[in-house]
Formats: structure tokens, C-alpha cells, sequence
């Protein structure tokens, strides 16, 4: 939500050196600021884009807008992406424990339950398996008001704001409270003709020439995965990054690489859009809860971890 402020110097306070920059900021500059919040988030112009359903161009420019106004760098871009300069971290600090306090005076002046609850998920596991479950949780808990928040990453900058995550992996993030919640082992899947490739070749000579596809540059889940096949490592020129699951599903299927993925594509599977390429699997990959250590006082994120492992 984008708010409107009368005034934005009180913004600015947790730094005097924003304070003499807030000056120049007119009005048309708020709703860059909440995005700005937004974006911090991701680390990435082009997951903030997708995440909010904007153009990465878009995007770029109201950033540059706001550096120009404020006269400040506020990230440093890579070919990896973006991260806050010290600046930029400032101004976020600043940002969000305000626009925190506006949204929750906004909550009560509506009347509305001072019970919140933000939820964070991957579009890909809301959309295929989640989401047709969500209706029963409103109906048994009407005093919580819910918000699923899509996130790509799970960054430290997406957690900040996250009551209680899904996050898919080996449950190994020893910074957060995690929480087993649905075991579903991975493997590896391909298009039709990675398959009859590792029919005629082997899996072993097949795959040394497969680009392998992550969802981010440190998994470990394919280096896992060739350990227990008993197969070679793979060398970093064979790896391609793609951190939206519902990205490296399409990305698989179009023949750009191959993916570990797990039950959740049974569907693609059935319609023989992907193959499994091996029985070899991650038996102890799948779906795990996991809390920030700062947001563990939340009795909401409790309610929603003993409703949502119901549903198993």
C-alpha cells in the first residue's frame, strides 16, 4: 500500500544526514519512498519488478529518480544485483519503522483486528498447494486478519516483515526458528529429450553435458543430490540461477536445463511435459516453517503453524 504524507521529514530522523536531504523530496517522491521499501526486499530490481508487477525499467527509473532528489546513492548495482549502500540502509531504517506505525494507526482507525498475520510463500507453492486452503483458515480464525506475502529469496531484508515463512529446502538456516512441516523428497526432472538422452547415454554421461539450473548461487541441493547419485560435481560454468520456482519449472520444460524438483510438478509430470531422470532422490528435502528470532512472540504465527500442519 502506498501512502500519501503531509510531511516526510519525521522519516528521516534516525539520520541527521537525511534530515537536510528531505527538504528537496516533493510529494510526487512517497510513493517512490514505499517502493523503495519494497524493493530492499529482494536485492533485485528484476525479482521486485515480477514480485510487484511492474517493469524492471519502471522500477529503475523512480529509484534513480529518488537518488537524484536526495542526492545520494542509495544501492550499488552488479551484474548480481543491487544491496543497500550505507545510505540506503539508513533510509530504510528510517522508512520502515515509520510507515510500520502509519499502517498500523491506519489498521485501528478502520476498526479493523489488531490480530495480523503475515504469511511468506513462494507464488509457486501458494498457487499449487496453499492457496485452495486458505479460505478454511479465515473461516476458523475470523479474528486474524491474514496476508500472504510472495517472496522469492527469503532474504534477511524479505524476512524482516514475515511473521512465519514456507520455505522449500533441507531445513539447514540455523539464523532462523525452522520448523519441520512437509517432507517431499527432490529429484531430478527434464523435458523429453534430456530423458531420451539419459536413456540412450546414462544418466552419468547425459548430465556432465545438462546445464544445471538453482535457485540460488549457494544451494548445495544439486551438489547434494550428485553426492548421493554417486556422480561427478558439476563445474560453475554449468550452473544457471533462477530463483522463481514457477520460472525454473517453464525454463525445464523449454529446454534450458535441468532442475531438482519434487512432487509439486506431478501434474507436468502426468502430462509428460517434464521426466523424472532418476529414482535417486533428497530424502530429507522439502517444506519447513521458519521464523525470524526477532518475530518469535508472535501468537499468530503459532496459530497459523499448528493449523497449516493440520492440513497434512
Amino acid at each position: 500500500m502506498f501512502l500519501v504524507l503531509e510531511n516526510l521529514n519525521f522519516l528521516f530522523n534516525a539520520s541527521k544526514f537525511f534530515i537536510h536531504k528531505a527538504m528537496a523530496v516533493q510529494f510526487h517522491n512517497h510513493d517512490q519512498l514505499r517502493l523503495f521499501v519494497e524493493i530492499a526486499r529482494f536485492n533485485s530490481f528484476s525479482d521486485a519488478a515480477i514480485a510487484l508487477n511492474m517493469t524492471k525499467g519502471a522500477i529503475s527509473y523512480q529509484i534513480k529518480t529518488l537518488e537524484a532528489d536526495l542526492r545520494v546513492n542509495l544501492f550499488r548495482r552488479s551484474t548480481r544485483g543491487v544491496t543497500l549502500t550505507g545510505e540506503g540502509t539508513k533510509l530504510l531504517t528510517a522508512c520502515q519503522s515509520h510507515y510500520e506505525e502509519i499502517e498500523n494507526a491506519i489498521i485501528d482507525l478502520k476498526g479493523l483486528s489488531s490480530k495480523t498475520l503475515t504469511v511468506g510463500v513462494s507464488t509457486y507453492f501458494a498457487a499449487r498447494w496453499l492457496s485452495p486452503l486458505l479460505m478454511s483458515f479465515m473461516q476458523q480464525h475470523v479474528d486474524i486478519q491474514l496476508r500472504i506475502q510472495p517472496m522469492i529469496q527469503f532474504s534477511d531484508w524479505e524476512m524482516q516483515d514475515i511473521d512465519i515463512a514456507i520455505k522449500w529446502g533441507n531445513g539447514d538456516w540455523p539464523d532462523a526458528i525452522v520448523t519441520p512441516f512437509m517432507a517431499m523428497p527432490t529429484f531430478p526432472v527434464g523435458n523429453k529429450l534430456m530423458a531420451e538422452r539419459v536413456k540412450a547415454e546414462g544418466i552419468e554421461r547425459a548430465i556432465a553435458s545438462f546445464t544445471l539450473l538453482r535457485d540460488r548461487d549457494d544451494s548445495n541441493a544439486w551438489s547434494d543430490w550428485l553426492t548421493k547419485a554417486n556422480l561427478p560435481q558439476q563445474s560453475r560454468r554449468d550452473v544457471l540461477i533462477v530463483p522463481d520456482p514457477n520460472v525454473r519449472v517453464q525454463s525445464v520444460i523449454d529446454g534450458q536445463g535441468i532442475a531438482l524438483m519434487d512432487n509439486m510438478v506431478s501434474k507436468e509430470i502426468e502430462e509428460r511435459t517434464l521426466f523424472r531422470l532418476s529414482n535417486v532422490e533428497l530424502s530429507d528435502y522439502g517444506y519447513f516453517l521458519v521464523q525470524s528470532r526477532r518475530n518469535l512472540s508472535s501468537d499468530t504465527a503459532s496459530v497459523f503453524s499448528k493449523w497449516v500442519r493440520d492440513q497434512i
